[in-house]
Protein backbone atom coordinates (compact mmCIF):
# COMPACT_ATOMS: atom_id res chain seq x y z
CA UNK A 1 0.00 0.00 0.00
CA UNK A 2 1.07 3.56 -0.63
CA UNK A 3 2.18 5.03 2.34
CA UNK A 4 2.43 8.66 0.60
CA UNK A 5 1.19 10.42 -2.20
CA UNK A 6 3.95 11.27 -4.13
CA UNK A 7 4.06 11.47 -7.97
CA UNK A 8 0.56 11.78 -7.84
CA UNK A 9 -0.95 14.77 -9.08
CA UNK A 10 -4.38 16.08 -7.89
CA UNK A 11 -6.97 18.55 -8.76
CA UNK A 12 -8.98 19.71 -5.73
CA UNK A 13 -12.62 21.55 -6.88
CA UNK A 14 -14.05 23.69 -3.96
CA UNK A 15 -15.55 27.23 -3.70
CA UNK A 16 -14.88 27.50 -0.42
CA UNK A 17 -11.41 28.90 -0.41
CA UNK A 18 -10.60 27.67 3.56
CA UNK A 19 -11.80 23.85 2.63
CA UNK A 20 -10.06 24.48 -0.99
CA UNK A 21 -6.53 25.45 1.33
CA UNK A 22 -6.84 22.92 3.97
CA UNK A 23 -7.28 19.93 1.51
CA UNK A 24 -4.45 20.96 -0.17
CA UNK A 25 -1.93 21.81 2.44
CA UNK A 26 -3.04 18.41 3.61
CA UNK A 27 -2.64 16.88 0.38
CA UNK A 28 0.95 18.43 -0.32
CA UNK A 29 2.61 17.58 3.29
CA UNK A 30 1.74 14.03 1.95
CA UNK A 31 4.12 14.38 -0.97
CA UNK A 32 1.00 14.55 -3.77
CA UNK A 33 1.07 17.78 -6.19
CA UNK A 34 -2.00 19.36 -6.44
CA UNK A 35 -4.26 21.73 -8.83
CA UNK A 36 -7.09 23.99 -7.39
CA UNK A 37 -10.23 24.86 -9.31
CA UNK A 38 -13.21 27.31 -7.11
CA UNK A 39 -16.01 26.59 -9.94
CA UNK A 40 -17.21 23.25 -11.99
CA UNK A 41 -15.75 25.33 -15.39
CA UNK A 42 -12.33 25.68 -14.05
CA UNK A 43 -11.99 22.54 -12.83
CA UNK A 44 -12.80 20.66 -16.55
CA UNK A 45 -10.50 23.35 -17.83
CA UNK A 46 -7.70 21.87 -15.51
CA UNK A 47 -8.73 18.38 -15.66
CA UNK A 48 -8.17 18.70 -19.49
CA UNK A 49 -4.90 20.71 -19.31
CA UNK A 50 -3.36 18.23 -16.59
CA UNK A 51 -4.98 15.01 -16.36
CA UNK A 52 -4.73 14.42 -12.77
CA UNK A 53 -4.34 11.21 -11.81
CA UNK A 54 -7.27 12.15 -8.67
CA UNK A 55 -9.85 14.98 -8.48
CA UNK A 56 -11.37 15.71 -5.12
CA UNK A 57 -14.27 16.94 -5.84
CA UNK A 58 -17.11 19.10 -4.05
CA UNK A 59 -21.02 18.71 -5.45
CA UNK A 60 -22.10 22.28 -5.06
CA UNK A 61 -19.90 24.53 -7.69
CA UNK A 62 -20.83 27.38 -9.50
CA UNK A 63 -20.59 27.56 -12.88
CA UNK A 64 -20.87 23.81 -13.37
CA UNK A 65 -22.19 21.16 -10.81
CA UNK A 66 -20.20 18.91 -9.25
CA UNK A 67 -22.43 16.83 -10.67
CA UNK A 68 -21.58 17.61 -14.42
CA UNK A 69 -18.07 17.60 -13.46
CA UNK A 70 -18.39 14.16 -12.51
CA UNK A 71 -20.37 12.90 -15.70
CA UNK A 72 -17.98 14.59 -17.82
CA UNK A 73 -14.98 13.26 -15.80
CA UNK A 74 -16.10 9.66 -16.08
CA UNK A 75 -17.33 9.52 -19.48
CA UNK A 76 -13.60 10.50 -20.35
CA UNK A 77 -11.56 8.20 -22.57
CA UNK A 78 -8.85 7.89 -19.52
CA UNK A 79 -11.19 8.79 -16.19
CA UNK A 80 -9.47 10.15 -12.76
CA UNK A 81 -10.18 8.22 -9.68
CA UNK A 82 -12.78 10.78 -8.42
CA UNK A 83 -13.77 11.54 -4.84
CA UNK A 84 -17.25 13.02 -4.17
CA UNK A 85 -17.40 15.67 -1.27
CA UNK A 86 -20.22 16.92 0.11
CA UNK A 87 -22.13 18.86 3.27
CA UNK A 88 -24.97 17.67 1.84
CA UNK A 89 -26.27 14.40 3.34
CA UNK A 90 -28.93 13.11 1.39
CA UNK A 91 -29.06 10.15 0.61
CA UNK A 92 -30.79 10.94 -3.31
CA UNK A 93 -27.87 12.72 -4.10
CA UNK A 94 -24.57 9.93 -2.81
CA UNK A 95 -27.12 7.19 -4.64
CA UNK A 96 -26.47 9.61 -7.69
CA UNK A 97 -23.53 10.19 -7.34
CA UNK A 98 -22.67 6.01 -7.09
CA UNK A 99 -24.67 5.63 -9.88
CA UNK A 100 -22.76 7.79 -12.54
CA UNK A 101 -19.50 6.26 -10.89
CA UNK A 102 -18.00 7.61 -8.51
CA UNK A 103 -15.17 5.99 -6.66
CA UNK A 104 -15.93 7.56 -3.52
CA UNK A 105 -18.23 10.03 -1.48
CA UNK A 106 -17.44 11.65 1.84
CA UNK A 107 -19.58 14.18 3.73
CA UNK A 108 -17.80 17.37 5.47
CA UNK A 109 -16.50 17.75 7.14
CA UNK A 110 -13.76 15.56 6.36
CA UNK A 111 -11.35 14.29 8.57
CA UNK A 112 -8.25 15.07 6.30
CA UNK A 113 -6.11 12.06 7.21
CA UNK A 114 -9.26 9.66 6.11
CA UNK A 115 -9.16 11.35 2.84
CA UNK A 116 -5.73 11.09 2.02
CA UNK A 117 -6.04 7.43 2.94
CA UNK A 118 -9.33 7.02 0.85
CA UNK A 119 -6.99 8.15 -1.82
CA UNK A 120 -4.45 6.01 -1.20
CA UNK A 121 -7.10 2.98 -1.06
CA UNK A 122 -8.21 3.87 -4.14
CA UNK A 123 -4.92 4.67 -5.96
CA UNK A 124 -3.89 1.08 -4.68
CA UNK A 125 -7.14 -0.37 -6.65
CA UNK A 126 -8.54 -1.29 -3.19
CA UNK A 127 -12.38 -0.25 -3.55
CA UNK A 128 -13.72 2.51 -0.98
CA UNK A 129 -16.34 1.41 2.00
CA UNK A 130 -19.86 2.26 0.66
CA UNK A 131 -20.33 4.80 3.83
CA UNK A 132 -17.05 6.40 3.20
Amino acid sequence: MSERLQDCLILVVDDDPDVLDGIALALRADDAETLRAEDGNQAIALWRSHAPDVVVLDMMLPKRSGFLVLEELLESEDPPIVVMVTANEGRRHEDYARRLGVHAYLNKPIPLELLIQTIRNLLDGHEQSPTG
